[in-house]
Order: structure tokens, then sequence, then C-alpha cells
């Protein structure tokens, strides 16, 4: 890798929360680093971070600390089970869930320097369509909404695609990932749903259409909450379980 190219960053990002967001962005991370990426997941959930607890990691040195000068950004760049890294945000810092300009130059500053170190970088942001979460996903060249089949996910997976695809963003191309679908091809079915009601409400007169591309689908899974209950990657818990080999091919897929 050339000093001039950095790392691909990618927004995981969710309408609502309890769709396993952050458990899909490490599981993911995990899967990515298995076919040899420098993979970095920030935790960008400012407010209400949870990466550490998904990872079972105590954070010594969090982005507040880099925020407040306090620390380096290498510093706070830690080894994650699974062969990847991970800067953490520190738990519930209610001065982040603003975006003030101070939050904006801090994060830009980080995420820039941070994709000079690794080839991929994905951003764990809050649900719903905050400023700060806005703003964090404006410094993405991709974005990925994951959603459940649940209609509350899905209403609310449209909004925010909607928020993506407005003047602020202009996104063309955002990436769909359905989790804990019960039954095959069920992520195509809602990838194409969801399409129909673009094509007909936002993209409607717009020069370019916007194009939904599902990176894949997750099953619902037992060995999933056995993972989340003992703090694990399901990739180290069970690699063998259909929700690991769905993680692999999703992998698979963003490295084509």
């Amino acid at each position: 890798m050339n000093h001039e190219a950095r790392g691909r960053i990618i927004a995981v990002t969710s309408g609502k929360g309890g769709v396993g967001k952050t458990f899909v962005a490490a599981n993911l991370a995990a899967a990515l680093a298995s076919r040899g990426e420098r993979v970095l997941v920030l935790d960008a959930d400012l407010g209400l971070a949870n990466l550490d607890v998904v990872l079972n990691l105590a954070a010594k040195t969090t982005l507040h600390d880099v925020f407040t000068g306090k620390a380096d950004l290498g510093d706070a760049i830690v080894p994650a089970p699974g062969g990847f890294s991970v800067m953490l945000a520190g738990s519930g810092l209610v001065e982040y869930s603003r975006l003030t300009p101070e939050v904006r130059d801090q994060l830009l500053v980080v995420i820039r320097k941070v994709g000079q170190r690794f080839d991929r970088i994905l951003l764990d942001t809050g649900a719903g369509i905050s400023d700060v979460v806005l703003y964090t996903v404006s410094l993405a060249d991709e974005v990925m909404v994951v959603a459940t089949p649940e209609p509350t996910s899905l209403t609310d997976a449209y909004a925010t695609i909607k928020v993506l695809a407005s003047q602020q963003q202009q996104r063309r191309v955002i990436k769909l990932l359905v989790n804990q679908v019960s039954r095959a091809g069920e992520g195509r079915v809602i990838r194409n749903q969801l399409q129909q009601v673009i094509d007909r409400f936002v993209s409607n007169g717009t020069d370019t259409p916007l194009r939904l591309d599902l990176v894949g689908d997750v099953p619902t899974d037992v060995a999933v909450r056995e993972a989340v209950q003992r703090r694990r990657l399901l990739l180290e818990t069970a690699p063998g379980s259909a929700a690991a080999m769905a993680m692999n091919g999703i992998a698979e897929k963003l490295t084509a």
C-alpha cells in the first residue's frame, strides 16, 4: 500500500437500534481480517458505545482521550480477538451526542489518520439519523445499512435510506445487509420491496436513481445469541454455524 493510498471506509449504520449492527461490524471485521486485510473497527457510536461489550474488551484508551489530547491516536488502536483492530469510544459521552464543530473536526482528523494505516475501516455508527451519525456516514466511501425483516426495522431503514439519498448526502448506491432472516432468499425479497418504494418515492424524477446493493443476509441462529451472551465473536465460538458462514460470504462479496 503506497503512502498515497488509504483504506476503504465503510459506515455500518441502521435505522433503529437492536438490529445487530455492532455484532455485524465486529464479525464482518473478523471475516475480512481472515482474508488478509488490515481492518479497523472504529466505534463511532459516541453516545451509546457498545463495541467494547460485544468484544469483551476493557477500554484503557478511548477516542475520548484522543479527542481531548490525553492520548495519541496509536495508543487508542487496540488489537481485538479475531485479528483486527478497534478504536473504542468510551461509553456514555453525552457531550458527543451533539455535533459540535470540535466533534466534527476531531472525527475528521482521526478518520483521515487511520485511513493511512488500514486496508479497511468499518465505522460502527449510532442508530438513526442524528447529525452525528449523518456526519460520520458522510466521511465514508460506502455505507451499509443493517436491517431485520421486522416491519419497524424496515420502516426505519427506509427513512435512513431516504436521508442518505438526500441533497446533503447524495448517495446513489447503498449496501444492504438483512440480519435475522428466517428463510433462504428473504434478504432478496426485502431488498426488492425496499427498492420498489425507493424507485417510486426517492429516485422518481432524479437523473441517477438510487440502487440498493444486497451484500447478503444472515439467518437467525441460536449460535448468535450464545456468542453475544458470552461476549465473543461468532466466528470464533461457532465458525461452522449458518450465521458465521453467511458473514464469511458477505466478506467474500465485499473483497471481490
